[in-house]
């Protein structure tokens, strides 16, 4: 096996945990010596060794003079646990593999620097843009100090998102809402606005796959018209946090009453939304809608990434995104496809924004 070949496999150690390490980033290492894998290992949530130290404890003595395949460039500062590179340099590894620098400013350059310095041999670049797309949200949220934003859109062919009335249920395949289950798993948090939650009561957990954990459930409420005996607020299945503006005294004191997280705002800015959900350590908000709340986000230029479920149907008259303020094709917002794929008898793109400027080149 290769370098790629073995980069490849610690990349697979480390999407078995994705979305569950926040707000950690998501980390697989691999443990070679003489061409025999003698560690595995993977981050497994916050607090816990990382990646590189549970390998290594797996490879015991047998560490030393191997090469270490990680996905991320290991750390340098003392967190919830101490930092990988001393665990490397102890180890007495003779090389060290980094398939992409870690964005964090803390760590930045630093973790390459200090191996080199202990005289370890250090290749980067090995599967570049596979490694920073599994951690894109963790890179986001260090640098720009808000979450990742997914936005997530089932339409029909025409670009309706719902009839007239609001009625969306269902415009995507069976395999599409599954899909988007493991887009809930994810994320650390999922957010719709309030006409969502009057309109359709969904309960925004993860259902129909294997999951540890349930994303916190975040409603844009600028009256706190919330139902009370919505499932959001009465399941107690998952965190609820209600962001609202217009104060109800009695409506709150209920609301608390019954587990829910109030945010109160005077006046509800997503930049500054989005800045307290980072220090609430939310890493990944996906925004399932509707139409208005997806179109404000587009139109602030808040998001990083479009899911768009396209379904072979045809509707005519209906929902669609509005209020970008766009007047002329020549301003259209223009998107590049990073995938496409197809699910039952639905087409799954996935994009991102032209204009984002790219921490790395490719």
């Amino acid at each position: 096996m290769n370098e790629a070949g073995y980069m490849s496999l610690a990349l697979s150690l480390a999407r078995r945990r994705k979305g569950l390490t926040h707000p950690n980033p998501t980390v697989g290492c691999v443990v070679v010596r003489e061409g025999e894998i003698v560690g595995l290992g993977y981050h497994e949530r916050a607090g816990y060794p990382h990646a590189e130290v549970v390998a290594l404890e797996q490879a015991g003595d047998r560490a030393e003079g191997a090469t270490v395949y990680v996905t991320l460039e290991p750390c340098t500062h003392f967190g919830r646990t101490p930092p990988c590179t001393d665990a490397l340099i102890r180890a007495k590894v003779k090389k060290v593999v980094v398939a992409v620098q870690d964005q964090n400013p803390m760590v930045r350059g630093k973790g390459i620097q200090k191996l080199q310095e202990a005289g370890i041999e250090v290749v980067t670049g090995v599967l570049e843009r596979e490694a920073y797309e599994l951690n894109e949200d963790f890179f986001t949220y260090v640098t720009k100090k808000r979450p990742y934003v997914t936005l997530k859109l089932a339409q029909t062919v025409d670009g309706k998102i719902a009839t007239l009335s609001g009625d969306s249920k269902w415009i995507s395949s069976p395999q599409s809402r599954r899909f988007a289950h493991r887009l809930r798993a994810e994320a650390t948090a999922v957010l719709v606005g309030i006409n969502t939650v009057l309109r359709d009561n969904p309960s925004l957990t993860v259902r129909h796959i294997p999951f540890e954990r349930q994303p916190t459930r975040v409603v844009i409420d600028p009256e706190l018209d919330i139902p009370i005996d919505s499932d959001l607020v009465r399941d107690g299945i998952a965190q609820t946090l209600v962001v609202f503006s217009q104060r109800k005294p009695s409506k709150e004191e209920g609301l608390l009453r019954l587990g829910v997280q109030l945010l109160h705002m005077e006046e509800i800015d997503l930049t500054e939304l989005l800045g307290e959900l980072a220090r609430r350590d939310i890493l990944h908000l996906l925004v399932e809608g509707g139409a208005y709340t997806v179109s404000t986000f587009i139109r602030e230029g808040l998001w990083d990434r479009l899911v768009l479920f396209q379904a072979p149907k045809l509707l005519g008259e209906g929902v669609s995104l509005s209020g970008l303020g766009i007047e002329r094709i020549s301003d259209c917002l223009n998107l590049k496809l990073r995938k496409g794929y197809r699910l039952g008898e639905d087409m799954v793109f996935e994009y991102v924004p032209v204009m984002e400027r790219r921490l790395l080149k490719w």
